[in-house]
Protein backbone atom coordinates (compact mmCIF):
# COMPACT_ATOMS: atom_id res chain seq x y z
CA UNK A 1 0.00 0.00 0.00
CA UNK A 2 1.61 3.39 -1.22
CA UNK A 3 1.91 5.84 1.84
CA UNK A 4 1.15 9.53 1.35
CA UNK A 5 5.01 10.71 0.79
CA UNK A 6 5.28 7.70 -1.71
CA UNK A 7 2.33 8.24 -3.67
CA UNK A 8 2.59 9.30 -7.15
CA UNK A 9 -0.24 11.99 -8.12
CA UNK A 10 -1.36 9.96 -11.73
CA UNK A 11 -4.65 11.83 -12.02
CA UNK A 12 -2.99 14.64 -15.05
CA UNK A 13 -2.17 11.74 -16.87
CA UNK A 14 -5.00 9.75 -16.61
CA UNK A 15 -6.63 12.87 -17.90
CA UNK A 16 -5.07 12.91 -20.80
CA UNK A 17 -5.01 9.79 -21.55
CA UNK A 18 -8.36 8.64 -20.95
CA UNK A 19 -10.53 10.29 -22.89
CA UNK A 20 -11.29 7.53 -25.61
CA UNK A 21 -10.07 6.55 -29.04
CA UNK A 22 -10.48 9.90 -30.61
CA UNK A 23 -10.04 12.66 -27.48
CA UNK A 24 -7.08 10.87 -26.04
CA UNK A 25 -3.71 12.90 -26.13
CA UNK A 26 -0.54 10.83 -26.22
CA UNK A 27 2.18 11.66 -23.39
CA UNK A 28 5.39 12.89 -24.33
CA UNK A 29 8.33 10.48 -23.62
CA UNK A 30 9.17 11.76 -20.36
CA UNK A 31 6.23 11.82 -19.16
CA UNK A 32 5.73 8.12 -20.09
CA UNK A 33 8.80 7.40 -18.26
CA UNK A 34 7.90 9.61 -15.42
CA UNK A 35 4.38 7.72 -15.45
CA UNK A 36 6.17 4.27 -16.15
CA UNK A 37 8.53 4.10 -13.46
CA UNK A 38 6.18 5.39 -10.46
CA UNK A 39 4.09 1.87 -11.46
CA UNK A 40 6.91 0.01 -11.34
CA UNK A 41 8.25 1.53 -8.03
CA UNK A 42 4.97 0.63 -6.61
CA UNK A 43 3.83 4.52 -5.98
CA UNK A 44 0.13 4.37 -7.52
CA UNK A 45 -2.81 3.56 -6.16
CA UNK A 46 -4.62 0.38 -7.31
CA UNK A 47 -7.75 2.57 -8.53
CA UNK A 48 -4.70 4.94 -10.84
CA UNK A 49 -3.54 1.86 -12.00
CA UNK A 50 -6.44 0.37 -13.16
CA UNK A 51 -7.21 3.77 -15.10
CA UNK A 52 -4.06 3.74 -16.30
CA UNK A 53 -3.50 0.21 -17.86
CA UNK A 54 -7.27 0.26 -19.45
CA UNK A 55 -6.91 3.73 -20.87
CA UNK A 56 -4.01 2.50 -22.58
CA UNK A 57 -5.36 -0.49 -23.80
CA UNK A 58 -8.52 1.55 -25.47
CA UNK A 59 -5.95 4.29 -27.18
CA UNK A 60 -3.08 2.45 -27.86
CA UNK A 61 0.66 3.12 -27.32
CA UNK A 62 2.46 5.67 -29.28
CA UNK A 63 6.14 5.51 -30.25
CA UNK A 64 6.95 8.11 -27.63
CA UNK A 65 5.00 6.21 -24.93
CA UNK A 66 6.84 3.08 -25.64
CA UNK A 67 10.23 4.68 -25.54
CA UNK A 68 9.62 6.26 -22.25
CA UNK A 69 8.29 2.99 -21.06
CA UNK A 70 10.83 1.46 -22.24
CA UNK A 71 13.60 4.04 -20.54
CA UNK A 72 11.78 3.57 -17.28
CA UNK A 73 11.60 -0.57 -17.63
CA UNK A 74 15.31 -0.58 -18.52
CA UNK A 75 16.13 1.27 -15.46
CA UNK A 76 14.06 -1.29 -13.14
CA UNK A 77 16.24 -4.39 -13.55
CA UNK A 78 20.10 -5.41 -13.92
CA UNK A 79 20.89 -6.13 -17.20
CA UNK A 80 22.86 -9.59 -17.86
CA UNK A 81 26.37 -9.55 -19.47
CA UNK A 82 26.58 -9.87 -23.26
CA UNK A 83 28.95 -13.14 -23.84
CA UNK A 84 32.06 -12.88 -25.89
CA UNK A 85 32.45 -15.32 -28.74
CA UNK A 86 31.84 -15.36 -32.13
CA UNK A 87 27.94 -14.38 -31.82
CA UNK A 88 26.34 -12.16 -30.12
CA UNK A 89 23.16 -13.12 -28.01
CA UNK A 90 20.50 -13.48 -29.81
CA UNK A 91 17.39 -13.21 -27.10
CA UNK A 92 13.75 -14.74 -27.70
CA UNK A 93 10.85 -13.53 -25.57
CA UNK A 94 7.89 -15.80 -25.04
CA UNK A 95 4.79 -14.70 -23.50
CA UNK A 96 1.56 -15.96 -25.35
CA UNK A 97 2.23 -19.97 -26.14
CA UNK A 98 0.33 -21.31 -28.30
CA UNK A 99 -3.23 -22.61 -28.01
CA UNK A 100 -3.95 -24.10 -31.86
CA UNK A 101 -0.88 -25.18 -33.58
CA UNK A 102 2.04 -26.85 -31.36
CA UNK A 103 4.35 -24.54 -30.06
CA UNK A 104 8.01 -24.55 -32.04
CA UNK A 105 9.78 -21.21 -30.12
CA UNK A 106 11.71 -24.15 -28.52
CA UNK A 107 13.01 -25.61 -32.16
CA UNK A 108 14.07 -22.19 -33.05
CA UNK A 109 15.97 -21.78 -29.86
CA UNK A 110 17.74 -25.15 -29.65
CA UNK A 111 18.39 -24.86 -33.89
CA UNK A 112 20.61 -21.62 -32.79
CA UNK A 113 22.18 -23.20 -29.74
CA UNK A 114 23.80 -25.58 -31.96
CA UNK A 115 24.93 -22.96 -34.17
CA UNK A 116 26.88 -21.95 -31.53
CA UNK A 117 25.04 -18.84 -30.89
CA UNK A 118 24.34 -17.90 -26.93
CA UNK A 119 20.29 -18.16 -26.78
CA UNK A 120 18.33 -16.52 -24.04
CA UNK A 121 14.68 -17.19 -23.96
CA UNK A 122 12.80 -15.10 -21.42
CA UNK A 123 9.31 -15.47 -20.57
CA UNK A 124 6.49 -16.69 -18.74
CA UNK A 125 6.51 -20.60 -17.33
CA UNK A 126 2.91 -21.33 -17.57
CA UNK A 127 -0.11 -19.39 -19.23
CA UNK A 128 -3.57 -21.02 -18.17
CA UNK A 129 -5.06 -22.48 -21.64
CA UNK A 130 -2.06 -22.17 -23.09
CA UNK A 131 1.22 -24.49 -23.95
CA UNK A 132 4.04 -21.97 -23.48
CA UNK A 133 7.80 -22.44 -24.61
CA UNK A 134 8.90 -23.01 -21.02
CA UNK A 135 7.04 -26.01 -20.15
CA UNK A 136 8.35 -27.71 -23.35
CA UNK A 137 12.01 -26.93 -22.36
CA UNK A 138 11.59 -28.57 -19.68
CA UNK A 139 10.13 -31.77 -21.12
CA UNK A 140 13.46 -31.45 -23.35
CA UNK A 141 15.88 -31.27 -20.26
CA UNK A 142 16.24 -27.23 -20.32
CA UNK A 143 16.18 -25.84 -16.72
CA UNK A 144 15.33 -22.36 -15.39
CA UNK A 145 18.30 -20.38 -14.90
CA UNK A 146 17.60 -17.75 -12.45
CA UNK A 147 20.55 -15.38 -11.80
CA UNK A 148 22.84 -14.23 -14.45
CA UNK A 149 25.60 -16.61 -13.42
CA UNK A 150 23.60 -19.41 -14.48
CA UNK A 151 22.57 -17.95 -18.11
CA UNK A 152 26.17 -17.32 -18.72
CA UNK A 153 27.13 -20.92 -17.19
CA UNK A 154 24.38 -22.36 -20.27
CA UNK A 155 25.99 -20.48 -22.74
CA UNK A 156 29.52 -21.83 -21.77
CA UNK A 157 28.22 -25.10 -22.28
CA UNK A 158 26.53 -24.30 -25.25
CA UNK A 159 22.46 -24.84 -24.45
CA UNK A 160 19.46 -22.45 -24.04
CA UNK A 161 18.85 -20.49 -21.37
CA UNK A 162 15.53 -19.89 -20.01
CA UNK A 163 15.00 -17.12 -17.42
CA UNK A 164 11.45 -16.79 -16.34
CA UNK A 165 10.72 -13.25 -16.62
CA UNK A 166 10.48 -12.92 -12.59
CA UNK A 167 13.79 -13.30 -12.24
CA UNK A 168 14.90 -11.35 -14.94
CA UNK A 169 12.25 -8.25 -14.25
CA UNK A 170 10.49 -8.92 -11.04
CA UNK A 171 8.87 -5.12 -11.11
CA UNK A 172 7.69 -5.87 -15.44
CA UNK A 173 6.28 -9.53 -14.22
CA UNK A 174 4.64 -7.75 -11.27
CA UNK A 175 2.61 -5.90 -14.07
CA UNK A 176 2.30 -9.29 -16.42
CA UNK A 177 0.41 -10.73 -13.65
CA UNK A 178 -2.13 -8.16 -13.65
CA UNK A 179 -4.05 -9.79 -16.61
CA UNK A 180 -5.26 -12.11 -14.30
CA UNK A 181 -7.01 -9.29 -12.14
CA UNK A 182 -8.07 -7.35 -15.56
CA UNK A 183 -8.69 -9.93 -17.48
CA UNK A 184 -7.00 -8.22 -20.40
CA UNK A 185 -2.84 -7.33 -21.12
CA UNK A 186 -1.28 -4.26 -20.80
CA UNK A 187 1.83 -2.24 -22.16
CA UNK A 188 3.95 -4.29 -20.37
CA UNK A 189 3.37 -7.20 -22.70
CA UNK A 190 4.67 -5.49 -25.51
CA UNK A 191 7.65 -3.54 -23.50
CA UNK A 192 8.24 -7.18 -22.56
CA UNK A 193 8.64 -8.33 -25.94
CA UNK A 194 11.04 -5.21 -26.90
CA UNK A 195 13.03 -5.49 -24.05
CA UNK A 196 16.68 -5.72 -24.14
CA UNK A 197 18.01 -7.90 -21.61
CA UNK A 198 21.95 -7.52 -21.91
CA UNK A 199 24.21 -4.84 -21.16
CA UNK A 200 26.17 -5.27 -25.16
CA UNK A 201 25.11 -5.56 -28.42
CA UNK A 202 22.21 -8.36 -28.68
CA UNK A 203 19.60 -9.02 -31.17
CA UNK A 204 16.52 -9.14 -30.37
CA UNK A 205 13.07 -11.60 -31.95
CA UNK A 206 10.07 -9.36 -31.52
CA UNK A 207 6.88 -10.23 -32.56
CA UNK A 208 3.36 -8.19 -32.57
CA UNK A 209 0.20 -9.64 -33.30
CA UNK A 210 -2.29 -6.54 -34.14
CA UNK A 211 -1.51 -5.19 -37.74
CA UNK A 212 -1.33 -1.88 -36.16
CA UNK A 213 1.84 -2.79 -33.83
CA UNK A 214 4.11 -3.21 -37.17
CA UNK A 215 3.83 0.73 -38.13
CA UNK A 216 3.90 1.47 -34.27
CA UNK A 217 6.84 -0.76 -33.40
CA UNK A 218 8.52 -0.13 -37.02
CA UNK A 219 8.77 3.79 -36.16
CA UNK A 220 9.94 2.82 -32.89
CA UNK A 221 12.55 0.69 -33.94
CA UNK A 222 13.62 3.13 -37.00
CA UNK A 223 13.45 6.11 -34.91
CA UNK A 224 14.29 5.94 -31.48
CA UNK A 225 15.50 2.36 -30.29
CA UNK A 226 17.97 0.80 -32.49
CA UNK A 227 20.67 3.34 -31.78
CA UNK A 228 20.73 2.66 -28.39
CA UNK A 229 19.56 -0.86 -27.87
CA UNK A 230 20.81 -2.77 -30.97
CA UNK A 231 19.77 -5.14 -33.13
CA UNK A 232 15.64 -6.07 -33.62
CA UNK A 233 14.24 -8.64 -36.62
CA UNK A 234 10.25 -7.64 -36.68
CA UNK A 235 7.84 -10.22 -37.62
CA UNK A 236 3.99 -11.22 -37.27
CA UNK A 237 4.10 -13.37 -34.39
CA UNK A 238 2.59 -17.27 -34.82
CA UNK A 239 0.13 -17.31 -32.30
CA UNK A 240 1.92 -13.95 -30.83
CA UNK A 241 4.96 -16.74 -30.68
CA UNK A 242 8.97 -14.96 -32.36
CA UNK A 243 8.75 -18.29 -34.30
CA UNK A 244 8.00 -18.17 -38.18
CA UNK A 245 5.39 -20.14 -39.31
CA UNK A 246 5.61 -23.86 -39.87
CA UNK A 247 3.55 -23.25 -43.34
CA UNK A 248 5.06 -20.38 -44.61
CA UNK A 249 7.50 -17.71 -44.12
CA UNK A 250 6.29 -14.60 -42.43
CA UNK A 251 7.86 -10.83 -43.37
CA UNK A 252 10.89 -10.26 -40.93
CA UNK A 253 12.21 -6.84 -40.92
CA UNK A 254 15.63 -6.24 -39.70
CA UNK A 255 16.51 -2.94 -37.95
CA UNK A 256 19.86 -1.60 -37.16
CA UNK A 257 21.15 1.78 -36.49
CA UNK A 258 17.80 3.79 -37.40
CA UNK A 259 17.81 1.55 -41.02
CA UNK A 260 15.56 -1.17 -41.74
CA UNK A 261 16.07 -4.00 -44.36
CA UNK A 262 13.82 -6.48 -45.25
CA UNK A 263 14.90 -9.92 -44.73
CA UNK A 264 12.22 -12.15 -46.22
CA UNK A 265 8.87 -11.78 -48.18
CA UNK A 266 5.89 -12.97 -46.71
CA UNK A 267 4.53 -16.53 -48.44
CA UNK A 268 0.94 -16.55 -49.95
CA UNK A 269 -0.77 -19.41 -48.38
CA UNK A 270 -0.50 -23.17 -49.73
CA UNK A 271 -1.97 -26.23 -49.57
CA UNK A 272 1.57 -27.51 -49.25
CA UNK A 273 2.25 -27.99 -45.67
CA UNK A 274 5.32 -28.68 -43.74
CA UNK A 275 5.42 -31.77 -41.21
CA UNK A 276 4.28 -30.46 -37.88
CA UNK A 277 3.72 -32.50 -34.56
CA UNK A 278 0.53 -34.32 -34.37
CA UNK A 279 -0.59 -32.65 -30.74
CA UNK A 280 0.30 -29.46 -29.51
CA UNK A 281 0.88 -30.86 -25.66
CA UNK A 282 4.15 -29.99 -24.13
CA UNK A 283 5.04 -33.64 -24.16
CA UNK A 284 4.30 -34.29 -27.84
CA UNK A 285 6.12 -31.13 -29.23
CA UNK A 286 9.36 -31.92 -27.15
CA UNK A 287 9.22 -35.62 -28.93
CA UNK A 288 8.32 -34.18 -31.97
CA UNK A 289 11.77 -31.38 -31.77
CA UNK A 290 13.94 -33.96 -30.34
CA UNK A 291 13.26 -35.93 -33.77
CA UNK A 292 13.57 -32.49 -35.71
CA UNK A 293 17.25 -32.33 -34.16
CA UNK A 294 17.73 -35.73 -34.45
CA UNK A 295 16.83 -35.19 -38.41
CA UNK A 296 14.19 -37.73 -38.18
CA UNK A 297 11.52 -35.13 -39.18
CA UNK A 298 12.62 -32.10 -40.97
CA UNK A 299 12.56 -28.96 -40.06
CA UNK A 300 10.19 -26.18 -41.18
CA UNK A 301 11.44 -24.46 -44.51
CA UNK A 302 10.41 -21.34 -43.00
CA UNK A 303 11.91 -21.60 -39.16
CA UNK A 304 15.34 -23.05 -41.01
CA UNK A 305 15.35 -19.48 -42.79
CA UNK A 306 14.97 -18.15 -40.24
CA UNK A 307 17.46 -19.96 -38.13
CA UNK A 308 19.83 -18.47 -40.94
CA UNK A 309 19.06 -15.03 -41.01
CA UNK A 310 19.61 -14.80 -36.80
CA UNK A 311 23.10 -16.87 -37.37
CA UNK A 312 24.35 -14.76 -39.87
CA UNK A 313 23.23 -11.02 -38.01
CA UNK A 314 24.55 -12.48 -34.96
CA UNK A 315 28.04 -12.86 -36.20
CA UNK A 316 27.79 -9.49 -38.12
CA UNK A 317 27.20 -7.64 -34.57
CA UNK A 318 29.54 -9.47 -32.93
CA UNK A 319 32.14 -8.56 -35.63
CA UNK A 320 30.84 -5.01 -35.34
CA UNK A 321 31.53 -4.69 -31.96
CA UNK A 322 34.98 -6.04 -32.11
CA UNK A 323 37.75 -3.15 -31.58
CA UNK A 324 39.40 -2.24 -34.83
CA UNK A 325 43.07 -3.04 -34.47
CA UNK A 326 45.34 -0.17 -36.65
Amino acid sequence: MTTDIERFVAAPFIKEIGRGVKGARSMTRDDAHRLYAAILEGRVSDLELGAILLAMRIKGESVDELAGFMDAASAAFTPLPAPRGEFAPVSIPTYNGSRKLANLTPLLALLLAREGVPVLVHGVSNDPGRVTTAEILHELGVTDATTGAEVHNEFVHGRVAFMPIEHLAPELARMLALRRVLGVRNSTHTIVKILQPFDGPALRLVSYTHPEYLVTLGEYFEGVDSETRGDAFLMRGTEGETVAHPHRAQRIDWFHAGQRALLVERDAPTDDLAIVPDGRDAATTAAWIGAALRGEVPVPPSIATQVAYCVEVSRKIRARSLPVVE
